[in-house]
């Protein structure tokens, strides 16, 4: 009894050593955004999985499976020989006008986040026009302690919001406040 008494006081004072040794923890981000078109018609630009080309940062977007689950599609950035994202689509329901995709390869240079999830939906505002939000959850493109600025939470999550407000900002000009 006396060497567990001692064994759990070690553990015990471990305890704090393993508190302080966290690696990164999961950052969340929501944006959205009112527009005037009704939700079927933001539904007809941004409800095809396989199609980009309203996000301004999009080159170009190839794919394949449509809108059925596991459905894939890479999106080239900027210009033609830019950049690549590969994604998947793990969730769709147009009645809903919902989907919910993953992020499968990326260079970390290019969004610097790991296990990037996201989720894009129209709904009705009361005033006929749509409310769109697109939210993400994801982790720092760096998964140890002690990140290098460009890689730490503040610049994960600087970097999608980038991405949502470009594509939230072409949606508000193109359908209207």
């Amino acid at each position: 009894m006396r060497y567990f008494g001692r064994f759990l006081l070690a553990i015990l004072l471990l305890l704090p050593s393993f508190a302080m040794a966290h690696g990164p923890t999961r950052q969340k981000l929501v944006l959205s955004v009112d527009v005037a078109a009704a939700p079927d018609a933001v539904w007809a630009v941004i409800g095809n999985f396989q199609d980009m080309s309203w996000h301004p940062a999009v080159f170009s977007s190839t794919g394949k499976g449509d809108n059925t689950i596991d459905a894939t599609r890479v999106l080239t950035l900027g210009a033609a020989g830019g950049p690549t994202i590969s994604e998947v689509l793990y969730k769709y329901d147009a009645a809903k006008m919902t989907y919910s995709y993953r992020i499968t390869d990326v260079d970390v240079k290019v969004l610097p986040v790991t296990n990037y999830s996201s989720h894009l939906t129209v709904t009705p505002t009361a005033s006929g026009g749509s409310h769109i939000e697109w939210k993400g959850a994801f982790y720092r493109g760096y998964p140890n302690n002690d990140p290098p600025a460009n890689m730490n939470d503040e610049a994960a999550l600087a970097a999608v919001g980038g991405v949502y407000k470009a594509g939230l900002d072409a949606l508000e000009k193109k359908f209207g406040k």
